[in-house]
């Protein structure tokens, strides 16, 4: 009878003892991945504090069912955007067009297309950069203290009488908004 508790209290003991193992082990493992997760979110954050865009002047022209948009957009942040990631800058659109019957609001996200700097082999409701001056450092990436030429081409036209608006959106999240006419 003797053998029986000890063999129990020994199994018990086993049994505590890799439960204990097995939590600690996960738990470190929890922490070091949240830790890296914590890591990756901080520079996330510290790469979109220091982004900012400036949409500068925005010009619209009209040819029969399209129009086309021709904007400059400042890099006034320290952070550089890569041409690869021109892909995952989404710009939104809210014009007017003149239909028969009066007028319509349409509300539109514009994706990129990259024509390598050709605006002519742009199609409708697409836009892309047209260039990016100075360009001396980095060619390609819009680097800070740097402007972009971006044109759009719409499709219905855009009425330009009446104020239309316009979003660039940069792949982490930083934006700027303006009217235009």
């Amino acid at each position: 009878m003797g053998f029986g508790t000890i063999f129990a209290t020994l199994a018990m003991v086993v049994i505590i003892g890799i439960s204990s193992y097995l939590f600690t082990t996960g738990a470190l493992f929890t922490m070091d991945t949240l830790s890296d997760s914590l890591k990756k979110i901080n520079e996330i954050d510290n790469a979109r504090l220091k982004t900012e865009i400036e949409i500068g002047n925005v010009s619209v022209t009209t040819t029969g069912n399209y129009s086309i948009i021709n904007l400059t957009l400042n890099n006034t942040g320290a952070t550089k955007i890569l041409n690869s990631d021109f892909e995952h800058m989404d710009i939104f659109l809210c014009y007017h067009n003149d239909t028969g019957a009066g007028t319509i609001t349409i509300h539109r996200r514009i994706p990129y297309n990259d024509t390598n700097y050709n605006s002519s082999a742009l199609q409708d409701n697409e836009w892309t950069v047209v260039n990016i001056t100075p360009d001396l450092i980095n060619p390609g990436i819009f680097d800070p203290d740097e402007q972009m030429k971006i044109v759009i081409q719409v499709e219905p036209a855009i009425n330009s009488t009446i104020q239309n608006w316009l979003k660039v959106v940069t792949p982490n999240g930083v934006f700027d908004a303006k009217y235009f006419e």
